[in-house]
């Protein structure tokens, strides 16, 4: 793994506000450049990202933030609509919110960074959701990444045909106990159920930051629910209209690869990137090549182009200023005094 500086350390957390939800998020402490915002899958934690890969993103000319999406981590829980089930609240014509709302707060962290626009990458769920930020708000996406994501026009049990239900049936049927044990027993099942089969699974690892950060999301159902019935209404998937990667892996055991190759059908100019022996995560393996191929994405780092060129559109870091123009000389004045 690359090594890079004084970054591994998260800020701490800071909240962006989108009406009454408090959305939970922080930088990569030492990250500069790009601005790249993470967007995670379904009901888990922004800690759900590897510290390891965003060191290489950070290596590779991208200041890094993640966020809770509502309903996650520490963001704001919403109020329970009473379904314990993701696929009945799939089926509802209603949720207890809309995905243009789960977009909105997104576009309120690029506001409290101060990121005027950023290249975007989402796993999983946030695959989806990254794809309707750039449809929603384009002005304020720079490129997109969709990693083992379905394609974001899909809706009710149009889903099911991308489903591998084996896993998700193993899942429901642990016995987990209550409590913060319990948290991080299902959260290791989860991590390990979604794992890279060509890759041998570093529990060590994975418990270190499971155990720091115990997630209540892998069985808050309810939460779960409200997510997937969020429903959308916006444009359709062939408008968006950015730079557009789809990742996924070939071995992923709960989303099938047609659901990325419809992905990447569905946008004009996508490059899909089957990544090999890879499951429904990001293993440590292939996070050089991860960030390859998000850096290639997002084109030259702002820093490597040429000042007229890095000048425009250039997004500013939370409590940065613009330089000052250089005053104009009176009119008349000669040359070689100005």
């Amino acid at each position: 793994m690359t090594a890079i500086g004084s970054t591994g350390r998260w800020t701490q957390t800071e909240y962006a506000r989108n009406g009454t939800v408090d959305i939970a998020y922080d930088t990569l402490a030492g990250s500069e450049g790009d601005p790249l915002l993470l967007v995670m899958g379904l009901a888990v934690s922004r800690f759900w990202w590897p510290t390891g890969l965003c060191q290489e993103f950070a290596a590779r000319g991208f200041a890094v933030a993640r966020y809770d999406q509502r309903d996650a981590g520490e963001s704001t829980r919403m109020p329970d609509t009473g379904s314990r089930n993701p696929f009945v609240a799939v089926a509802r014509k209603r949720g207890a919110y809309t995905s243009e709302d789960m977009t909105d707060d997104a576009i309120a962290v690029l506001d409290a960074l101060g990121w005027n626009r950023a290249h975007l990458f989402g796993a999983s769920l946030g695959g989806i959701i990254a794809q309707r930020i750039a449809l929603r708000h384009p002005d304020r996406v720079l490129s997109v990444v969709s990693a083992a994501g379905l394609p974001s026009d899909t809706s009710g049990l149009g889903a099911v045909r991308y489903i591998r239900f084996g896993m998700l049936a193993r899942l429901a049927r642990l016995k987990i106990p209550e409590g913060r044990e319990g948290d991080i027993q299902l959260s290791l099942a989860l991590a390990r159920a979604v794992a890279s089969p060509a890759y041998p699974f570093d529990e060590t690892a994975s418990r270190e930051w499971i155990e720091r950060e115990a997630d209540s999301g892998p069985r808050d159902t309810r939460a779960q629910s409200r997510q997937v019935g969020a429903g959308w209404h916006g444009p359709k998937l062939r408008e968006l209209r950015k730079p557009t990667l789809v990742l996924h892996g070939d071995h992923d055991p709960l989303l099938r690869v047609s659901a990325a190759r419809n992905t990447a059908k569905a946008i004009a100019g996508a490059r899909l990137v089957l990544l090999p022996g890879a499951g429904h995560d990001l293993p440590q393996p292939l996070w050089g090549t991860i960030a390859d191929e998000v850096r290639r994405n997002a084109g030259t780092p702002l820093s490597r182009r040429p000042p007229a060129i890095a000048g425009r559109g250039c997004a500013r870091r939370r409590g940065a200023t613009p330089a000052a123009s250089p005053p104009r000389p009176p009119p008349g004045t000669p040359p070689d005094a100005r």
